[in-house]
């Protein structure tokens, strides 16, 4: 069972989800909470597996409240989503660099929100197709030393980078999935990335892969 947390301060959005949310026999409402210090506050007390965040937010916004998440020790087995109206690069990017795993936008169709939480959950980044567009581009930020990589590892991030599942990826590079779970594992721990999405901010900044083509 997914425990999933609400943080929004739109009333009715948050009804919205927890509808969503509560049909899903393998999804469970943790809790919900209208700003983001209460958020914070929840997550700390209900520990969920996922919490989704609105990025303008009373009191903490939905930034601050990523970035305070992604620092605790005791909360790194959280995973944070973004669902919000605000689609800017600046949204895009920082929430990616304060440790979202996902950002989706709140005109998403239910079923696509209901696979990005389970996406999410699973330790995959998930992000909506105009948002991997956007990231694509230049990524603001410091370069990040990939010469710690094998030729493999960087060959396999360039393709986590373009959204791929590793089953799609082992299907391009002709590895079996259980191979490119490896490369990618192994590329995580060197870089310490906390998930795939971070993996894919790495990527981006290092300029390991050819952005016309998705390929390294």
């Amino acid at each position: 069972m997914t425990r999933v947390l609400i943080a929004d301060d739109e009333a009715l959005i948050r009804t919205g989800l927890r509808i969503l949310i509560e049909r899903e026999p393998d999804l469970e409402l943790a809790g919900e909470a209208a700003d983001g210090q209460a958020a914070l506050e929840l997550i700390r007390r209900c520990r969920p597996d996922i919490a989704l965040v609105d990025i303008r937010m009373p009191v903490l916004d939905g930034l601050a409240l990523l970035r305070a998440v992604a620092a605790d020790p005791a909360l790194v087995a959280v995973r944070t989503m973004v669902v919000t109206t605000f689609e800017n690069d600046h949204n895009v990017f920082a929430a990616l660099q304060a440790g979202a795993s996902g950002f989706l936008l709140k005109d998403a169709e239910p079923a696509e929100l209901i696979r990005a939480i389970r996406a999410v959950a699973a330790g995959k980044a998930q992000l909506a197709p105009s948002v991997t567009r956007r990231v694509l581009g230049p990524f603001p930020g410091p370069p990040v030393p990939i010469e710690q990589l094998t030729e493999r590892e960087r060959e396999v991030v360039a393709w986590v980078a373009t959204g791929r599942s590793n089953d799609e990826i082992a299907a391009e590079l002709f590895l079996s999935p259980a191979t490119v779970r490896t490369h990618v594992g192994r590329a995580m721990l060197k870089l310490a990335a906390r998930d795939r999405a971070q993996l894919v901010v790495f990527a981006i900044r290092s300029g390991a892969f050819n952005r016309s083509s998705g390929t390294a």
